[in-house]
């Protein structure tokens, strides 16, 4: 049996903490530990959705995502000193986007844009997926404050359902749940997974860093993404209250 540098078996997640309503100012927040990877996300309401959504009744959902110099070994120069947004950073600006909207009634949000904000403090690998589980606490919690002010109708479902994501591997040509930044940075293959808690796929990036990789060897990370993934949707469950309450 492999035993990972922190003590994790190959099908191990890290020690996860998150706490919900975490900044004062946002209509939902949330702050996530997993291992040491931090990360806050808010949630912000915006009474206009973009231009292509004007007259339709339907809202949006859209996210944007930023790393602190320091979270990071060496200092990360501010995207805003550079003058543009990298590309790393735009493509998982919309995973944040897409994994989120699937999960939202759109039509009962009405026309409104909810901004989701991902901040990462402390990078440790897994910083995208741990900003869509914990973006979706925030998400959860800024939809509970507008049925409290009644910006939305009570009786209205708009979550549709639970949504985590999880990073898997294959170092060594074994697969790897959870991967810290360490793993990440050798890894033969890298694949980031969203799904729903009803076990249903909403998104996979998966890439063959150093070689391609099987259809067998994808279905056995898929396993160990699901196994993650169940573990994550409970932590939010716990965190939302949803072990007795239904979704909002």
């Amino acid at each position: 049996m492999i035993i990972r540098k922190d003590g994790r078996g190959l099908s191990g997640i890290r020690p996860v903490k998150i706490e919900k309503g975490y900044l004062k100012y946002a209509e939902g927040s949330a702050y996530m530990e997993i291992g040491n990877t931090k990360v806050i996300c808010s949630a912000s309401i915006e009474e206009k959705v973009p231009p292509f959504l004007k007259g339709t009744g339907e809202g949006w959902i859209t996210a944007e995502y930023g790393m602190l110099p320091r979270s990071t070994q060496v200092r990360k120069v501010r995207e805003v000193t550079r003058g543009h947004v990298e590309g790393r950073t735009a493509e998982i600006q919309r995973l944040i986007g897409r994994s989120l909207r699937s999960a939202i009634n759109l039509k009962a949000l009405g026309e409104r844009t909810l901004w989701v904000d991902a901040d990462v403090i402390q990078a440790d690998g897994g910083t995208r997926t741990a900003s869509i589980t914990a973006g979706f606490i925030a998400l959860v919690d800024a939809i509970r404050w507008m049925k409290q002010e009644h910006l939305i109708e009570p009786h209205l479902s708009v979550i549709q359902h639970q949504v985590a994501a999880v990073s898997v591997g294959i170092l060594n040509s074994q697969c790897y749940l959870d991967l810290t930044y360490e793993e990440d940075s050798v890894a033969e293959v890298d694949l980031n997974v969203v799904m729903t808690d009803k076990e249903e796929i909403v998104d996979i990036q998966g890439t063959g860093e150093k070689r391609p990789y099987t259809p067998d060897e994808l279905q056995q990370m898929l396993t160990l993404a699901k196994m993650g993934i169940k573990m994550l949707v409970q932590e939010q469950k716990k965190v939302l209250g949803l072990e007795k309450k239904p979704l909002p």
